[in-house]
């Protein structure tokens, strides 16, 4: 079968189309013929070295949505099944295989191109929201990297879920227009987003900021995070650590979480179902959607990869496998 094998770390050139052997699976997995699968920034980490091992050759990829095409015998699924999924060993493949805990079915009213958009950032997004974050409709928050697809997903189950005030942070204006489609009441750079929180909030600040930053934004959101306020901290897309004392929590009775699907999906897998099947449903409805910036052939996942790291879309990008 076809798949993008990665020889060695660096640019997107790195990202070459060869021939490998199908994956075999046990009766607790599921082979899946893979229709789009979508691009996340950890694979650009991933691709770089800065999230990986050197355990050559590999393939990237987090996501996929396709069709069961064989199923082990206590998996549940039957050939035929449409489904998502969290694959082992990558998903810029041809076939994929996954364990049954990581494959939801989908509906055939759900395209897969809307499908594979939303594995990662919806499901993701849904346990910060509801699990990590557990934010009230009362509540003020902020999303930062509101115009990537896990922050244009947090904002729109935010407002759906009726959360009162939903601000979110850009690195260019040029995306308020977008973010603010999603439903997000104010939209800030990150060059100012922590004096507009206290303004809009009359020095207050916001109940819950999710931060996929780090860097210098995890301490610039401390200076708008309330009393008794949560900070939940979901990545570093910066590259940079964030940094916090004992004292920016304790005095003021604040808390700050962490979360990883990456490390969910390897050790508690069973907790991610429900917000899998929850989001399922809000698709299926039509009541969340993802913009689909672009689709890539599997041979120009390194142009995907481009285009990640441009910074210069909006919405999801797929590959067509």
């Amino acid at each position: 079968m076809k798949a993008v094998i990665q020889n060695g770390f660096g640019d997107p050139g790195v990202l070459v189309l060869g021939d490998v052997e199908c994956p075999e699976i046990n009766e607790n997995e599921v082979l899946i013929k893979t229709a789009f699968t979508s691009v996340n920034y950890a694979d650009i980490k991933s691709r770089k070295g800065t999230k990986a091992s050197g355990d050559f050759p590999f393939t990237l990829g987090l996501d996929a949505a396709g069709t069961i095409v064989e199923a082990g015998e206590s998996s549940g699924f039957v050939v035929g099944d449409r489904v998502i999924a969290f694959p082992i060993g990558g998903s810029y493949a041809e076939y994929v295989k996954a364990n049954k805990q990581l494959a939801f079915k989908i509906p055939d009213s759900l395209s897969f191109e809307q499908a594979a958009a939303m594995p990662t950032v919806s499901i993701l997004s849904s346990f910060l929201l509801h699990e990590i974050g557990q934010v009230k409709k009362s509540d003020t928050i902020v999303i930062h990297s509101g115009a990537g697809g896990v922050g244009t997903m947090l904002v729109q189950l935010a407002k759906l879920a009726g959360v009162e005030t939903v601000i979110a942070t850009v690195g260019n204006l040029r995306k308020e227009q977008y973010v603010k489609s999603a439903g997000a009441d104010l939209v800030c750079t990150y060059d100012s987003f922590a004096e507009e929180v206290l303004q809009y909030t009359h020095n207050q600040g916001a109940h819950v900021i999710f931060d996929s930053v780090a860097g210098e934004i995890t301490s610039r959101s401390l200076e708008c995070l309330r009393l008794y306020g949560t900070l939940v901290q979901f990545g570093n897309s910066s590259g940079r650590a964030g940094h916090f004392k004992t004292s920016d929590v304790h005095s003021s009775c604040r808390n700050v979480k962490g979360f990883s699907l990456g490390t969910t999906r390897k050790h508690r897998p069973e907790l991610l179902g429900p917000a899998a099947n929850k989001v399922i449903d809000l698709f299926s409805a039509g009541k969340v959607k993802l913009p689909i910036a672009r689709i890539f052939d599997l041979r120009h996942a390194g142009k995907a990869h481009e285009l990640i790291e441009s910074r210069d879309y909006e919405g999801k990008v797929l590959i067509k496998v």
